[in-house]
């Protein structure tokens, strides 16, 4: 290795091993035990796409059958799995001024039978399509960030009030219709409960705007920047009026705008015009009404505030830039490990993958943060999780498959896509 580099790949694959004895004890048999460290290792590899059949024959499966059985009917729990991940991340990364931030993507599907899937607004899109959403909580610290928790959107009309639909993906009785934010809810009150450190919570507009999240991170005394709505209205003038948070920034005078960043950007830090105003109606209370300027098109942003104690400006501005960490942690999710490669329809096989991929993602995380120099070249940025995840595959993952099994793979391939065309025809011809 060249001096100054301090990359040790016999800790990475200590790391990787790790991962897998984190969650060994929630199979009870070898085989599925076994299978899921191969489809954790595939999702880390550079195969292009993350399906069963795909991650099969990197393992050398002559077929992909042991892969989907992993997803649908093996014995084992995927909430158990998360909750491992969760743990060893927090065992990792954990602090007390730590971040939870919660926000939802979507899944681009196609039909209507898969879990959750309707025509609907998702930012992945940008537009109203036929998808799947899920809302997840991050967890964010200096020394990294990761996906720790998950749940799936059920639309109330399309799915919630249709039994047999629910039944046919295998969504247990006791799961009914909760909106987003009840969803972040959950899981926001369960970090606490499981042990997760953490000081604050942010979100954007969709969470800002439900007072139920609210109340529930006040009653536990964990602070809040949470996105609002320009039309959301603030107590001013010591309680006694209720204003627009917009007309309230078009009465500040210029000089009390300050130029804060609110975190690394890809092209230099982020730097905004900041303001804050006391919304405190009660002696004692820490309530702020935070308001972020575009210094180029004067856009504004709004954030409802508080803390259990009195708080500086710019740590309430770091919290509120670490809401683009979960948009970068899906961004990664996909691009790196797959989060949107499933092949699965039912509830059953979407927690599945999207915790095997959780846990992939918090290796890369956790290989980045334990691969970091105390005293870093200033003309290198910081292992990303990207180079992360090129190296592990160049160090420690590459696998050479013997010709014999790239031919046979090829013709079982080919094969079960000429039977797939063959009923589809027939099935048209049916019509």
């Amino acid at each position: 290795m060249a001096v100054g580099h301090s990359l040790n790949p016999g800790g990475w694959r200590v790391i990787l091993d790790e991962a897998a004895a984190r969650v060994a004890d929630r199979f009870v048999r070898a085989e599925p035990r076994r299978t899921a460290g191969q489809f954790v290792e595939g999702l880390l590899s550079g195969v292009e796409r993350k399906t069963c059949w795909s991650l099969a024959e990197r393992a050398g499966h002559a077929d992909p059958q042991a892969m989907q059985r992993l997803l649908r009917t093996a014995a084992w729990d995927a909430n158990a799995v998360r909750d491992d991940v969760r743990s060893w991340l927090i065992e990792r990364l954990g602090r007390p001024d730590a971040v939870l931030v919660t926000d939802e993507t979507g899944f681009l599907k196609k039909g209507l039978c898969s879990v959750g899937v309707q025509r609907q607004y998702t930012g992945t899109a940008g537009r109203i399509e036929n998808s799947q959403v899920g809302v997840f909580l991050a967890y964010v610290t200096p020394a990294g960030r990761a996906l720790i928790d998950r749940r799936l959107y059920l639309p109330e009309t399309t799915w919630c009030d249709q039994p047999d639909r629910l039944a046919a993906a295998g969504i247990p009785d006791d799961i009914g219709f909760a909106t987003k934010p009840a969803l972040a809810r959950q899981m926001i009150a369960a970090a606490p409960d499981a042990g997760v450190p953490a000081g604050w919570v942010t979100g954007d507009e969709v969470y800002g705007a439900d007072p139920g999240l609210r109340a529930d991170l006040e009653h536990r005394g964990i602070g809040y920047v949470l996105a609002v709505g320009c039309d959301r209205r603030v107590h001013v003038n010591d309680g006694r009026t209720l204003v627009r948070v917009d007309e309230v920034a078009a009465r500040i005078p210029t000089a009390e705008w300050q130029l804060h960043s609110c975190g690394p950007g890809a092209k230099g830090p982020r730097e905004y015009l900041w303001a804050w105003i006391t919304t405190a109606t009660q002696p004692g209370e820490h309530r702020w009404l935070l308001i972020r300027r575009n210094r180029t098109t004067g856009e504004l942003a709004f954030y409802l505030c508080w803390s259990p104690r009195p708080m500086p400006l710019h740590t309430l501005v770091t919290v509120a830039g670490s809401r683009w960490s979960i948009e970068e942690l899906f961004q990664t999710g996909k691009g790196q490990v797959g989060l949107d490669h499933y092949q699965v329809r039912g509830w059953t096989g979407w927690h599945r993958f999207i915790t095997l991929a959780m846990l992939a993602l918090a290796v890369l995380t956790i290989l980045a943060a334990t691969t970091q120099r105390p005293h870093a070249d200033p003309e290198i940025i910081a292992l990303t999780i990207a180079e992360s995840r090129r190296l592990l595959n160049a160090l420690v993952l590459a696998v050479a498959l013997p010709p014999e099994h790239i031919l046979h793979r090829s013709i079982w391939r080919r094969t079960s896509q000429a039977r797939a065309r063959r009923s589809h025809y027939q099935r048209r011809q049916a019509k």
